[in-house]
């Protein structure tokens, strides 16, 4: 009743192809290089709030998210979210609106 089941037409064409390749040691078909992309690690470590840089850059965004926080500062989003609380304990930010699980903040 099972057993295995007859290939198709392209499939033993190429699988006769690829045993006739063995044969001759070549390969006809051209290889690609694996693209070498390096995977920047999240920090951990938040920005200074005190900085003017990032006081600049915070105040020129509309929308305040964690997602966006750390998207722009290369942080965990955990770490976002506790960073944009501190900013908003300092008077940095104010809180607008928060759904089940999004903080969103505006600039002062």
């Amino acid at each position: 009743m099972g057993g295995k089941k007859k290939l198709t037409l392209s499939q033993a064409e190429k699988a006769l192809m690829r045993e006739a390749q063995k044969k001759e040691g070549k390969k006809e078909t051209k290889t690609k290089e694996p693209a070498r992309v390096e995977k920047k690690i999240a920090g951990i470590i938040p920005p200074n709030p005190k900085d003017e840089k990032v006081i600049k850059e915070i105040q020129r965004m509309k929308v305040l998210t964690p997602y966006t926080i750390a998207s722009r500062f290369n942080l965990r989003l955990s770490v976002a979210k506790d960073f944009l609380e501190e900013l908003c304990r300092q008077g940095i930010i104010a809180h607008v609106s928060n759904g089940r699980h999004i903080k969103i903040y505006k600039p002062m």
